[in-house]
């Protein structure tokens, strides 16, 4: 199930993630808990690279990885994390599968980020702020929706101009699955 070679990517870009995060962590946040998500780039790259098991092996060690940086391993953040990460994977890898070539990272990008807010909103009416929370609907979507475009567009490019991207995408797909 996981090679040699798949462990190697799912290593690298949970490399990259760790990185985007740390670089993230040094940007003050508009609202607690909530990130712009650079560390979502390689999470969204690898829907062209990792099948599913492998996909959300990365989104589990970019979520650690991010409670290890921000030491919020053993807190309520670390809930909402989780949960909006593994809800915006599960968006993002059904609407690559399902919609490509119809749909661009941009529009991937930005499913995931509205899908994570939605989680974390949810999370937070039914644990923390009760009704409250809906308050700050609007602001976490616009900014989620903001943050999505850009993560997206990133990605879009990064994707259609590396030329060590379209090796790496050339090498996965002769690899036996």
């Amino acid at each position: 199930m996981f090679t040699e070679k798949k462990l190697n990517r799912i290593a690298l870009l949970g490399a990259f993630s760790m990185f985007l995060s740390t670089i993230e962590y040094l940007f003050p946040r508009p609202i607690p808990f909530m990130r712009l998500g650079l560390a979502n780039l390689p999470v969204i790259l690898a829907l062209e690279l990792l099948p599913a098991p492998s996909y959300f092996l990365l989104v589990l060690m970019k979520v650690l990885g991010q409670a290890l940086v921000n030491g919020t391993l053993a807190s309520y953040v670390f809930l909402f994390s989780l949960t909006g990460s593994f809800a915006s994977a599960l968006v993002m890898w059904l609407c690559y599968r399902g919609l490509r070539p119809r749909i661009t990272f941009i529009g991937i990008s930005v499913m995931g980020a509205l899908t994570s807010n939605m989680a974390q909103i949810v999370l937070s009416i039914t644990f923390i702020f009760g009704a409250s929370a809906w308050r700050i609907l609007p602001l976490f979507l616009g900014i989620g929706l903001v943050s999505g475009v850009f993560i997206g567009i990133f990605a879009q490019r990064f994707s259609d101009k590396s030329r060590w991207w379209a090796a790496m995408k050339k090498e996965a797909l002769h690899e036996s699955p």
